[in-house]
């Protein structure tokens, strides 16, 4: 397949809702361009690359009412792992116990990555589609399915359960206003332990009331 066509589609990428916000600031003919230049319904051999030498990812989920959830998750390069142009797949651990992503995909099975690369290229990539949870008793016939092995992907541990992913979309975030970060030793950082913002209590939440609480309290 050749990346580099474009041609433009009957119905395009993308909600009606961004589709209204074109037409209300005048950039359907620039939102075209985009899609019909860098929005795949699948992942590039150079997007499976990227996303093979990534550590790190933002992810985003919501659950049934819409409500959303952001959070961060990293590892070794390629701890999210492509298996073939249209499956990726990755870990997931307990954590804090919250489990609030895999609580969102149960719900919803919209999900969302971003990955950039802070450390060298300063490009990021957008990757959206469909989750589905896949216990550890699951994963070696999902694998199979896809043409994958389980000494291909590796060995895991501690794993609460893994995350499919069939995509939908992928584009590029380009790298304007993106920083250039350099990687360092968190221990050799010059006032390491002075931040006022260190430990698990960081923000000093533990000291506030909850109306969760209160209400539990009311109750009994």
């Amino acid at each position: 397949m050749n990346y580099e066509s474009t041609h433009k589609t009957e119905i395009l990428p993308g909600s009606d809702g961004e589709h209204a916000m074109q037409r209300e600031f005048n950039t359907e003919r620039k939102a075209a361009s985009f899609y019909n230049k860098q929005v795949l319904n699948e992942l590039s051999p150079l997007m499976r690359d990227f996303i093979a030498e990534q550590e790190m990812v933002f992810v985003s989920t919501a659950d049934s009412k819409g409500a959303c959830d952001c959070t961060f998750r990293a590892g070794d390069a390629g701890f999210i792992t492509s298996i073939n142009n249209k499956n990726l797949i990755y870990p997931e651990y307990k954590g804090n116990g919250v489990m609030a992503s895999l609580g969102n995909i149960s719900e919803n099975n919209n999900i969302s990555f971003l990955f950039i690369d802070f450390f060298d290229s300063k490009i990021g990539l957008h990757v959206n589609g469909k989750a589905t949870i896949v216990s550890n008793d699951n994963i070696n016939a999902y694998l199979g399915e896809h043409g994958y092995t389980q000494e291909e992907y590796g060995k895991q541990s501690n794993i609460a359960c893994y995350v499919a992913v069939e995509v939908e979309e992928a584009y590029i975030h380009c790298s304007k206003n993106i920083p250039l970060l350099k990687k360092a030793n968190s221990a050799s950082r010059p006032n390491a332990n002075k931040s006022r913002f260190s430990g698990g209590d960081a923000f000093k939440a533990k000291q506030y009331n909850r109306p969760w609480i209160d209400a539990v309290n009311a109750e009994n």
